[in-house]
């Protein structure tokens, strides 16, 4: 099979009659990592797919409106965030308990999660930070994301991006610590 890099699909995209080939190779390359990416925003596999399903489909309704200025990776990463995080602040405003509590206690019994106690503890140490704390800490603990990317995907200064992993990490090591 061939790989295209993110041009070739752009341009695929954009040619008669290879707009929906183009999408199901975007899909191809992209899918699995937005999947993983908005699963660490939501915790649950139900609540991933819905997450992903909503991304795709603005994806499709939009992607003749990309600007190749930027990176279709950084922009498909904007799309899923975003849409995680509508999904999150719906959940939680029909929640009547701590929402992050709730998926921190649901991660426990879930049996999509394939981890350890010890990559549990960091689930639930990292569903202890602020919404912004937790989104840089996944990006670029687990994503290995730059910074340069992470700042396009947020909408935020490199600094303030440094600053948040900074102290989402002292927080982390002290949640480990109280144990």
């Amino acid at each position: 099979m061939t790989t295209y890099n993110d041009n070739d699909l752009l341009k695929l995209f954009n040619t008669e009659g290879q707009k929906e080939k183009a999408f199901l190779l975007v899909v191809k390359k992209y899918q699995e990592k937005l999947y993983w990416h908005v699963r660490k925003i939501v915790i649950t596999h139900e609540d991933a797919d819905d997450v992903i399903q909503n991304t795709l489909i603005k994806i499709w309704k939009n992607l003749e409106k990309f600007n190749a200025n930027a990176q279709l990776y950084t922009w498909l990463y904007k799309i899923a965030t975003n849409e995680a995080l509508s999904y999150l602040k719906i959940k939680k405003k029909n929640s009547i308990v701590n929402y992050e509590e709730f998926l921190s206690t649901t991660l426990a019994g879930d049996e999509y999660f394939d981890g350890d106690k010890i990559k549990l503890k960091l689930q639930q140490a990292v569903l202890s930070l602020p919404e912004r704390q937790r989104l840089v800490f996944n990006m670029k603990y687990y994503d290995e994301m730059k910074y340069e990317e992470i700042s396009e995907i947020l909408d935020t200064s490199i600094g303030a991006l440094k600053a948040s992993y900074h102290h989402a990490r002292k927080k982390i090591e002290l949640y480990f610590k109280e144990d």
